[in-house]
This record gives C-alpha cells, sequence and structure tokens, in this order.
C-alpha cells in the first residue's frame, strides 16, 4: 500500500498556494519549501522539508523521502518515502519522439514533456500523486511557453499534488514560479552562484561586499527570507505584485510571465468571483495590464454586458476617482449633481479596466482596484476605450453621447459632445458644458426620471447577470433596507442581502428553491446516503461543475434535490483532486 502525505490548503492565490504537509490540525511543514539533494549539506538538510537521492544509472532512480511525519493518519514516523524510476527523457525539441520506456506512477511522479505527449497512463483517473516532479524543467525554461504550458497542464492533472521543477527555482525567481504553481525549491542554483563566487539573493546573484560573509549559511538565509516572503504574498493575496517585482531580476522571467498571462485568459475558472473581504487588486505597473482579470471584464464588457432596461439613451462618460465605489468621491458628487438627472447612463472610463457601468460599480474588480494617476493614456489604453465604446453603442439604442472623459472619442454615426475642452473634469467651465449636453439631449430626447427602489433593482439585476448571467431571481422582488446593506425581498420574505465588503449576495434558506428552479448558481451534488454535517470535501461529492469560482456561492444538491448552499474556497481546477476543504456550508434546508 502506497505511503500517503498529510496534506491541505491553508491559503491560496490562483496557482499559488500554502500548503500544510502533516497533521491538519498542526502541520509540520509549510510550502513554499525547500527540498534538499544529495549535493546539499547538514544545515540544507535540516531545514528542508524533503529529501530527494537520485541513482546515476540509466534511467535513473529517484527517492524522496522527509525527516518529519507527514504520513496519516497517525503521523507518529517520519514519512512517506517514495521511490520512482524517471525514465528515458529526451529533449523537450524532440516532442515527436517516443522514448519507449516511461518513468513510474505513483505517488512520487516523474513527469518530462515528452511524457506528457505520449503516455496515457497519466490520465488514470486513479492516479494521484503526491508529489509531481517536472524533470525537464530547465530545458523547458530555455523555451517559449513551454514551461508555463507543462506546469499548468500538471496542476489542472494533479491538482492534489506538490510540484517540484528541478534545478529551476532560486530566491531571485521564487515567487514567480510560485505564482505559476510550483510547491517546492531546490539549492542547485545557489550552490552554483557560489561556486562562482557569487550570491543569489531575491534579487538576482551579485558578487559579495568587501568584509561580507559569504557561505551557504549565509545563502540559505537569503533563500528562505525569500520562500517567507512568498508565503505571506500567497496568504495576502499579493503574489501577482511581488511575482511582477521578480519578473524584472531577467527578461526570460517577464517572457514567462507574459506567457502565463495569455494561458491564464483563457482559464477564467481560476478567477475570482468575489472578494474574500475587502481585498484591493493593484494595477502598478503596465505588464498588470495583462492579468486575466483585466481581460474577463474587457470580454465580459463587450460581448455580454446589457444596460438596464430602458437606459440606453444619453450615453455619459465620466473619468474615475480614487475612491471606491466612485459615487462616493467628491469629483463625482459634482458630476452627479451636473447631471442632474438619473435617467442618463453613467459609465467610467478608467484604465486598465476600460468602461466600468455605474450599475456595476461595487462588483470585483471594478470596485476594488487601485492604479497610478498621471493624466497619461498610452495607445493601447486608447484603444482599449474606442473599442469597448463602439461595442457599446453597436449593442444598444443610444441617441448621444456626452464625453466628460478628457479622451476624445469619435463614434460613427452618432452624435459626441465633447464638455472638457481641454479643462479638468471638476472645472466650473467643464461641470456647466456638462450640464448644458444633458440639458440639450433632454429636450431631444425623452428623459424619464426612475424611482430609487427602481435604481437599486436595475443595478442589482444588472450585478446579477454579471455575476451568474441570469437576472430571473429578481424578477417581481423588492429592495428594502440601507445602503450599504441592502435587502431583496420576494413575497413578503427576505431572499438575499447585498454585501459590498464581497461584492455579492448572500442568499438565504428561502432562495434555494428559487435559485434551483432558475438554475442561477453552479451546483455540487453530493453522495446518495451521505449525511451533510458540514463542509464540503472530496469524499462526500458524487459530482461537480467544472465552472466554480472561488468565493462563489453554490447550489447543494442529493438525489435531485436542492438541500442547501456552500460557499467555494478553491475554483473548480482544484476540486479533481485536493484534499481537505473545497466549500463552506453557508445555507442547510
Amino acid at each position: 500500500m502506497a505511503e500517503g502525505l498529510g496534506r491541505t490548503v491553508l491559503h491560496r492565490h490562483r496557482y499559488g498556494r500554502v500548503w500544510g504537509l502533516g497533521d491538519r490540525s498542526s502541520p509540520a511543514v509549510r510550502t513554499p519549501a525547500l527540498i534538499s539533494t544529495d549535493d546539499d549539506d547538514d544545515v540544507c538538510r535540516g531545514i528542508a522539508a524533503f529529501h530527494c537521492t537520485q541513482t546515476r544509472t540509466i534511467p535513473a532512480e529517484m527517492t524522496i523521502s522527509t525527516q518529519f511525519a507527514l504520513m496519516p493518519p497517525t503521523f507518529d514516523r517520519p514519512g512517506p518515502r517514495m521511490t520512482a524510476s524517471v525514465g528515458h527523457v529526451l529533449p523537450p525539441s524532440l516532442e515527436e519522439a517516443n522514448a519507449g520506456e516511461s518513468a513510474d506512477s505513483g505517488p512520487l511522479l516523474p513527469v518530462s514533456w515528452q511524457r506528457l505527449h505520449h503516455d496515457p497512463s497519466l490520465l488514470d483517473t486513479d492516479l494521484q500523486p503526491n508529489i509531481v516532479v517536472l524533470v525537464d524543467a530547465i530545458q523547458l525554461a530555455a523555451q517559449p511557453a513551454k514551461l508555463v504550458t507543462a506546469i499548468q497542464t500538471l496542476k489542472h492533472r494533479f491538482p492534489g499534488a506538490l510540484l517540484w521543477t528541478p534545478g529551476l527555482g532560486g530566491p531571485d525567481n521564487a515567487a514567480v514560479l510560485a505564482w505559476f504553481g510550483v510547491d517546492l525549491f531546490d539549492t542547485s542554483r545557489t550552490r552554483f552562484a557560489l561556486s562562482a563566487n557569487h550570491l543569489l539573493t531575491a534579487f538576482g546573484p551579485r558578487q559579495p561586499l568587501d568584509g561580507e560573509s559569504f557561505s551557504m549559511d549565509v545563502a540559505l538565509h537569503h533563500y528562505q527570507q525569500a520562500l517567507r516572503s512568498v508565503q505571506s504574498a500567497i496568504e495576502t493575496g499579493t503574489l501577482r505584485n511581488l511575482a511582477q517585482q521578480q519578473s524584472l531580476n531577467s527578461p526570460r522571467l517577464v517572457e514567462h510571465m507574459r506567457h502565463f498571462d495569455a494561458l491564464m485568459n483563457e482559464k477564467s475558472d481560476v478567477l475570482r468571483a468575489h472578494p474574500s473581504g475587502l481585498e484591493t487588486i493593484e494595477f502598478m505597473a503596465q505588464e498588470s495590464h495583462l492579468d486575466a482579470e483585466v481581460a474577463s471584464w474587457v470580454e465580459y464588457m463587450i460581448q455580454h454586458y446589457q444596460t438596464p432596461d430602458g437606459l440606453d439613451n444619453v450615453l455619459v462618460l465620466l473619468p474615475c476617482s480614487d475612491r471606491k465605489p466612485y459615487r462616493l468621491s467628491k469629483s463625482h458628487r459634482k458630476f452627479i449633481n451636473a447631471i442632474g438627472s438619473n435617467a442618463c447612463h453613467e459609465v467610467m472610463v478608467t484604465s486598465p479596466l476600460g468602461l466600468v457601468p455605474r450599475d456595476l460599480e461595487d462588483v470585483w474588480p471594478a470596485g476594488f482596484y487601485d492604479i497610478p494617476v498621471t493624466g497619461d493614456w498610452t495607445q493601447d489604453e486608447r484603444d482599449r476605450v474606442q473599442s469597448m465604446v463602439e461595442s457599446l453603442v453597436k449593442r444598444h439604442n443610444y441617441s448621444c453621447i456626452v464625453n466628460h472623459s478628457g479622451i476624445p472619442l469619435d463614434v460613427e454615426g452618432i452624435e459626441v459632445i465633447e464638455t472638457r475642452q481641454g479643462e479638468s473634469s471638476g472645472s466650473r467651465g467643464a461641470l456647466q458644458r456638462l450640464s448644458d449636453a444633458v440639458l440639450h439631449c433632454k429636450q431631444t430626447i425623452d428623459l424619464r426620471r426612475r424611482k430609487g427602489e427602481s435604481i437599486n433593482l436595475d443595478r442589482f439585476k444588472s450585478i446579477s447577470r454579471y455575476l451568474y448571467g441570469s437576472d430571473a431571481w429578481l424578477s417581481d422582488c423588492r429592495i428594502r433596507g440601507k445602503p450599504p446593506r441592502w435587502r431583496i425581498e420576494k413575497d413578503g420574505k427576505q431572499i438575499a442581502l447585498w454585501l459590498f465588503d464581497r461584492a455579492g449576495f448572500s442568499f438565504s434558506k428561502d432562495a434555494i428553491p428559487l435559485l434551483f428552479e432558475q438554475s442561477i448558481l453552479p451546483t455540487v451534488t453530493l453522495r446518495s446516503g451521505i449525511k451533510w454535517k458540514g463542509d464540503l470535501h472530496l469524499g462526500i461529492i458524487d459530482s461537480f461543475e467544472q465552472n466554480i469560482r472561488r468565493g462563489q456561492d453554490l447550489l447543494v444538491l442529493q438525489d435531485g434535490e436542492a438541500v442547501g448552499s456552500a460557499r467555494a474556497l478553491a475554483p473548480g481546477w482544484e476540486w479533481a483532486g485536493t484534499p481537505g476543504r473545497l466549500a463552506k456550508m453557508h445555507q442547510k434546508r
């Protein structure tokens, strides 16, 4: 019987995860962690989570052991100890060739680029390794896109395994590799740098200063500090920022980040539907504009966004503000007063999201981002705004555009009134021209003032379409309460609360039948005969939808009936094999 490895995810941020290894209630090790080899000294082995020994035979045999008690259920002795043949590994450039002898499959799973292309045993659903080793990671890193493609393929196929890329990690790229999904790091590059009289730090290799202590102990200190910084960034949701900073250590790392962003944009299931508490996403550099959060938002606005009913008459384009949601800022209070009507469709122009409608200014990421403001727009930003405005106009029935954004726009077939004319958005002249432009539109278009409850219902319907793809559950609902905690009631019963701090709705027990009938939420089906008592984990789940996003509400089904709701702790790609809690119980009928 294969020895198990006790592990549970303590924190996650996209593909980056902090694993607790050993007893779930008191983990002996946390990742990202070091794995030592036979070339390391006793000091390194003493602090490493695992140790790897590899024979010099052909094919080589790899053994990974640990000094810690990580085996369930007793956790009373060191282990596990895992051994596997590495098989014949051909260069990644020969991906069409088949080496003939594959590596072993089991708790320790060595994988190469060639094996990913030729070994069907990797698709065996019973294959659930503890550790996956990408044995040709160094070679893959030298070829465009292959490293991130291999890593992402392995993360989705074996979400419950730790990933090691031998010879590739170091304190100067740990954040980048962790952002991709790597969990274990060795000291090969650290030792190589020392042999060349260089010290490998989080900022890259450097020569020691006069009188500076220069040893493996010092190098390990830098390595440990880098790994602790990565762990902290995962816990606080700032790993992207750290990885982006660290990618500047080399052009190759920047290339990997760009290829990874391109892959991420194809896999929206790793994104968050709701922030976990009051988080903020920071777009501090131009590279961050490639983030999948941006691509997902732009795609929704161009392909799926619909204005609230009857509001596509006058489009008013406004600049963004530092304060979120925008309507609470001083500048936007001035804009709203100048417009003097709630019958116009107000849309903010902002980088890097492009356009943010007033009815979606509370959702993630529109209500929770930060960006340095210089007043200058790049050509890419201008082109994005222009294309998004054209798409918005094409899919709606606007008769006029009042442009107070400061970005010149030309939309074929529709009148555009420029109100800034070189002045700041809050200047007296610009605000007067904004008022005059809206008044001009009122004289030619029938603008009907909306009631307060109608505005809130329109806003929540728009948010529901963004979050769930449908607003059917809000039919015949009433909005009660005071901001920011609005109550949604149907037939006199409260079915949901609007919670700004998670940018979403909190559904009551009474809402479950309605949500099930309207197919609003993704579903998770429990095994028949299981008595559901708490959080969701692999042991009690029969099936689940693949498009689950972290933070999203889920309907829990059993024997064809809705028995409750839960809130996803992990995105859908993890649900195929990640041990531990996948969702937290929210309501139970």
